[in-house]
């Protein structure tokens, strides 16, 4: 039994370093426009769907389902009316949320048709003109922020029939607010202003009730709070006590315990999204004073790693901003590509990564049940 447990090891510890060693972990794939030259990722669920924005050939911002594949076959899901719009959400259900542009002129929060159908449905406001939705759950719950009637921009939780009883959130005192994320538990995160004027990452009481709940910063005056995961871990952006904004791991009970992820060798990072194994990405200064795609370290030890250093280095692409990551480890942003247009991408983590090291777990599991 021990021979086989040291035999397993062994085969660990060399399958180990042969796997986090390898130079290029992810393929990059180009999610290409909607006929423009820009487009953004800033979600994909655990189906691997990926929704953002994408010019079309007028140069308009168009809410789009990304061909993940990169063949361009992305679907326009238009407007409600407008011009303009961006896809900012989707669940594992395909629902996708954000805003759409409506023949007024108005920003609204949009539930959009994924067929590109143009069926999409105004979410509504709290009584204003605009309204913007950002997340989604799987079990359709969307949140965002809109106006009131006093063009106050409040946290809001929409309701999912467009028939407008949607529910403001409230502040921390303050005059406005925004809801980030909410995860299939209900639980909602953003930021909300304070009877001091300071922004704070804010737990919001999903009743309405106003019992929010401010998550503090890393020693300054003001934070954000981006994503939370099935587990309540939040992660986001606080500024220290010099002014610098920091990605940040909030204490989600608000007794302030705060845990700064540190940066790439610059003095800043922002901290967009986390995953259920607690993966989190953003974007981080170097020490050449650049914004790159981070993969942040979650325990705050600083060892961040730069995605840029993950893909073929012959690839041609600058990652610059990593806004989701699945549970499988897939990621979306937006980077440079090799033709020095600013696109979505979408990282897959290469087989060959995970192969080596999934043997030696075999090997272990094999070895174990034979004794």
């Amino acid at each position: 039994m021990k021979r086989q447990i040291l035999l397993s090891a062994i085969v660990i510890a060399f399958l180990w370093p042969a796997c986090t060693q390898a130079k290029i972990v992810y393929e990059v794939v180009d999610l290409g426009t909607l006929g423009g030259d820009e487009s953004v990722a800033y979600s994909i669920n655990n189906v691997g769907q990926v929704v953002g924005l994408a010019l079309n050939s007028q140069g308009d911002p168009r809410a789009c389902l990304f061909d993940p594949t990169g063949g361009g076959n992305n679907i326009e899901l238009g407007t409600l009316g407008g011009n303009e719009g961006e896809a900012l959400c989707i669940n594992d259900a395909g629902q996708v949320v954000g805003w759409a542009e409506n023949s007024q002129g108005w920003e609204r929060a949009t539930l959009f048709d994924p067929t590109g159908g143009g069926n999409n449905l105004d979410l509504g406001t709290l009584g204003g003109d605009d309204s913007w939705a950002g997340s989604i759950n799987d079990a359709g719950q969307s949140v965002g922020c809109a106006e009131n009637s006093e063009y106050d921009v409040w946290a809001t939780l929409f309701d999912p029939t467009g028939a407008g009883n949607n529910l403001d959130l409230g502040t921390l005192g303050g005059d406005w607010s925004l809801a980030g994320s909410i995860n299939d538990a209900g639980q909602i995160v953003g930021w909300a202003q304070n009877s001091e004027n300071d922004v704070r990452a804010t737990l919001f009481d999903p009743t309405g009730a106003g019992n929010n709940l401010d998550l503090g910063t890393l020693g300054g005056d003001d934070s954000w709070a981006g994503s939370i995961n099935e587990a309540g871990r939040i992660v986001g952006t606080a500024k220290n006590s010099q002014g610098w904004p920091r990605a940040t791991l909030f204490d989600h009970t608000g007794a302030g315990n705060n845990i700064y992820l540190g940066t790439l060798g610059g003095n800043w990072s922002e901290a967009y999204s986390i995953n259920d194994a607690g993966q989190i990405v953003g974007e981080a200064q170097n020490n050449q004073g650049h914004g790159r795609a981070t993969l942040f370290d979650p325990t705050g030890a600083g060892n961040n790693i730069d995605l840029n250093s993950l893909i073929d280095p012959a690839s041609g692409w600058i990652l610059i901003e990593a806004w989701d990551i699945n549970n499988s480890g897939w990621i979306v942003g937006e980077g440079i590509n090799p033709e020095g247009e600013s696109h979505a991408f979408l990282l897959v983590p290469e087989p060959a990564t995970f192969g080596l090291l999934g043997l030696g777990i075999l090997c272990f599991r094999k070895r174990g049940r034979r004794s």
